[in-house]
């Protein structure tokens, strides 16, 4: 008889989560052995509980799936990752990628693709939705750098430059530097635009 599959669920809406646990639970070889309703919790369920998979929302409070799924994949390489999202914002599948997942899904996919997948990603293959493959190719790569998407992060919620400059430890003429540059890069009237851009194309 084949090992049941040990799963950790990270959703930060109880419904949504408490739904995917149930289907999940369907499933003869897959357990849900521990759920997770912030990202900053998944690292030590997930040691804690002995995980073989962990599906993690995106968007979560206290860290994002991302970020998480990075971390798991630093701290317990072991661990596969499945992303799971309900945005259709092509960058954030190459971020996901680039941070360690072995798959890429959308959450409202059938429960039984998504038991395929766990099962998939165990195995050693990668799984990333078609869908989302295709708008990621046909979008193209993230023309920020690294230090042009933390600057522009942390301008949307409207800070000024003198107070980027302060947070990210840089001289504000730096800050209006890197600030033009995401602006001209992504044809924004202004910051505000640009971060906004940004975001919907999941380049942030």
């Amino acid at each position: 008889m084949s090992r049941t599959i040990r799963v950790l669920l990270a959703e930060d809406q109880a419904m949504v989560r408490e739904a995917l646990a149930a289907l999940l639970g369907l499933e003869d070889d897959i357990e849900v052995v521990a759920q997770a309703a912030r990202g900053d919790e998944v690292l030590p369920l997930a040691r804690a509980q002995d995980v073989d998979v962990a599906l993690l929302d995106i968007e979560m409070p206290g860290a994002t799936g991302i970020e998480a799924a990075a971390r798991l994949h630093q701290e317990l390489p072991d661990v596969r990752l499945v992303i799971l999202t309900t945005f259709g914002r092509p960058g954030y599948l190459r971020t996901a990628m680039e941070s360690g997942a072995d798959a890429f899904l959308v959450k409202d996919a059938p429960a039984a693709q998504l038991a395929e997948a766990i099962r998939k990603v165990l195995s050693g293959e990668r799984v990333i939705d078609p869908t989302l493959a295709a708008a990621a190719l046909a979008e193209g790569a993230n023309p920020l750098t690294d230090r042009e998407r933390e600057v522009l992060r942390a301008a949307a919620d409207g800070s000024t430059n003198a107070e980027l400059a302060a947070t990210l430890h840089l001289s504000q003429g730096t800050v209006r530097n890197y600030l033009s540059t995401a602006i001209q890069k992504l044809a924004a009237r202004n910051r505000t635009e640009a971060a906004r851009i940004a975001q919907d194309k999941g380049w942030l």
